[in-house]
């Protein structure tokens, strides 16, 4: 398998072990690791984003981990403008770069491009959400399609972030979310990347997901979020939104003890990993799905 002339994408769900299959792959292959989750980014959420360890950046050159400062914001279209970057120098290198990371978006930015609508008044869309979280997902949905009849099929009713976004964009724009990504092109064709999804069966992923909040809580995820909280930064900002914040929040806040902090991390990524394989199941397609399993075997192959 020629994997030389390729950009080797890996992701799939919280805890399915892209990183460590990254590096493995990376030190045989002679690549370079190029972060493609958002959270990630942060350098203030080592623990919460599960980021690599150091030890580990010493195996394999990482790129885009930890540069970012919480209180800035960061967005697909520059993260997308410094990946793009990244597989520029890694490439004349003569190295291999191997994208890895749970933000279906960035892999969706990179193989597909990145739509260019204009920016949307931060109003409109608060009562876009206070309105989807006042009806209900389902009803919203309906109210969308009505709105909005191209987005039929195309969006999974169950999507709130995606719904919510077709919504704003076909009321503020007049235009369907589905024409912007129609003129929408990537500076890469199909043929330059080499995907990898790791399918991992949901019990399993279940039980690793469970050892991941114990093992994150031991590290110091506690201490992390106190450290966070000092910085005040807007509950609608982006790093607010990753998992064990709020919940650890509760617990300084006295509104809750350590198990229920466990149990709420636990449940809340187990949703996440849902969503993350239906985004993959609609959008990853033409996706090699490979089994943990069979990854060894991969790795022989090459």
């Amino acid at each position: 398998m020629d994997l030389k002339s390729k950009i080797i994408l890996i992701s799939g769900p919280t805890a399915s072990g892209k990183s460590n299959f990254a590096i493995k792959l990376a030190k045989k292959i002679k690549g370079e690791i190029i972060n493609a989750d958002s959270m990630q980014v942060y350098k203030e959420l080592k623990i919460l984003s599960a980021r690599p360890l150091k030890k580990e950046y010493q195996k394999v050159q990482h790129h885009l981990y930890g540069f970012q400062n919480v209180k800035n914001n960061f967005s697909t279209g520059k993260w997308l403008k410094l990946a793009t970057k990244k597989i520029s120098i890694i490439k004349k290198r003569k190295k291999i770069p191997i994208l890895v990371g749970g933000t279906g978006l960035y892999f969706k930015a990179l193989t597909d491009g990145l739509v260019k609508i204009p920016n949307i008044p931060s109003k409109l869309r608060n009562e876009i959400r206070n309105y989807q979280k006042k009806i209900g997902q389902k009803k919203f949905y309906k109210q969308l399609i009505k709105l909005d009849p191209l987005i039929n099929e195309k969006i999974n009713s169950t999507d709130v972030q995606r719904s919510i976004r077709a919504y704003e964009v076909k009321l503020y724009t007049k235009k369907s979310l589905i024409d912007w990504f129609k003129n929408t092109k990537s500076k890469f064709t199909n043929d330059d990347f080499f995907k990898i999804y790791i399918d991992f069966p949901r019990e399993d992923l279940l039980v690793r997901i469970s050892s991941r909040v114990d093992e994150m809580l031991k590290q110091g995820a506690i201490k992390e979020v106190k450290k966070f909280l000092k910085f005040k930064i807007s509950s609608d900002k982006t790093p607010n939104k990753i998992i064990g914040i709020n919940e650890i929040k509760d617990f300084l806040h006295k509104k809750s003890d350590l198990n229920e902090v466990k149990e709420k991390i636990t449940i809340k990524t187990r949703q996440y990993a849902k969503r993350q394989s239906t985004w993959a199941r609609g959008q990853m397609k033409n996706w090699q799905k490979i089994n943990p399993k069979a990854l060894k075997n991969f790795l022989k192959k090459i």
